[in-house]
């Protein structure tokens, strides 16, 4: 962003929370989907600033925090083999499998690296051709593209040794299972707007009409975020279900059309697993058959296996907005970032995590 401190003057923040008082009359519960938008809702106080009628909830929108136990667990099995090198972005070598982690099995003497792009891992593997390079695929259609690229060029380059972990998940399944659960408590949502910039919000459209929820795309500074909550209240009180953009600067409604089509030239939708509120039918992407060789749960023999999730962790609650991270009796006592219980209190965008540092019991 250009200009960031145009969407942070406090001036225009206090004007605008000002409105949304105005304009609420009846209590609402609105879910932000993106933990990105949480840590900036909690960092800058948004919440405080809301009328007491308006209730903000966490949404499934932050990968780390939703990449199943077993998927985890896979991760530390592939890492553990002496002829791996095992590629993951930073924020998942913390994250608690059912045993241990992947730092764990690093500080023991697995080869696992931190890389910053999927792209990195396949340079790995071009120069590693004795070993087997497994870079692990997280995120929603945000990240998806530069993995289906990563795939894509690995295929071009004939550079065999490479392999993909994929736990990448989409948006609008979660949101679906979210809506259609009795305890569902959500009212309307603040769309991703990272997510929007690949996707596009037409397919938000139909989600919209059949759970009669307005649905609103914004973006992660203080008068996006406000600006947000204004417009999801305002139709909200008009009892209007409808998708409408207001993080223009960055999303169209057809969302990045070349994008879309490199995703759906390498990928397909799967069931998946998610952390805490299981498998979500049609969420995940797996790779096409074309692309199978690839695709390091076949090669390694690992697509069988399946782990109970711990019932003892709440995030699956927290994840469906119907538990405040705070409200957890665990939060803070027994589980912490330094020994975490769940995804979402070790993972920089995890709600829980933000709560601790922003909002911390006392």
């Amino acid at each position: 962003m250009k200009f960031i401190f145009e969407y942070r003057r406090f001036e225009d923040v206090r004007r605008l929370a000002g409105q949304i008082a105005k304009i609420t009359t009846r209590n609402w519960t609105i879910m932000e989907i993106c933990g990105g938008q949480t840590h900036s809702i909690l960092r800058f106080g948004i919440d405080q600033l809301l009328p007491d009628k308006i209730t903000l909830v966490h949404g499934p929108g932050c990968p780390v925090c939703v990449t199943a136990v077993e998927t985890v667990d896979k991760a530390i099995m592939l890492a553990e083999r002496s002829e791996v090198i095992f590629c993951s972005f930073g924020d998942m070598l913390r994250v608690p499998g059912s045993q241990t982690d992947l730092l764990a099995i690093k500080a023991k003497g697995g080869d696992v690296r931190v890389v910053y792009s999927p792209l990195d891992a396949l340079t790995i593997a071009s120069e590693n051709p004795g070993k087997k390079v497994v870079f692990f695929g997280i995120g929603f259609e945000t990240t998806a593209p530069s993995t289906a690229a990563t795939v894509y060029q690995a295929a071009v380059r004939k550079i065999e040794n490479f392999f993909l972990l994929s736990a990448h998940v989409l948006v609008i399944p979660a949101m679906e299972a979210i809506l259609s659960q009795r305890d569902n408590l959500v009212q309307g949502f603040l769309a991703a707007g990272h997510v929007c910039t690949i996707t596009g919000y037409a397919a938000y459209e139909s989600v919209a009409k059949k759970y009669k929820v307005p649905i609103v795309v914004t973006g992660f500074e203080p008068l996006d975020l406000l600006q947000g909550i204004y417009h999801t209240v305002a139709l909200l009180e008009k009892s209007e279900y409808i998708v409408e953009n207001h993080y223009a600067r960055s999303v169209r409604r057809e969302g990045n059309p070349a994008a879309l089509q490199l995703m759906d030239t390498v990928f397909e939708t799967t069931d998946r697993a998610w952390r805490g509120l299981g498998v979500i039918p049609h969420s995940g992407l797996r790779l096409r058959s074309k692309y199978a060789a690839f695709d390091a749960e076949l090669y390694f023999g690992l697509q069988d296996y399946h782990v109970q999730e711990s019932t003892e962790c709440r995030s699956g609650e927290v994840l469906k907005g119907v538990l405040k991270p705070d409200h957890c009796p665990l939060f803070g006592n027994r589980c912490t970032p330094e020994h975490p219980l769940g995804a979402t209190m070790v993972s920089s965008e995890g709600a829980c995590a933000a709560y601790y540092r922003y909002r911390k019991q006392t």
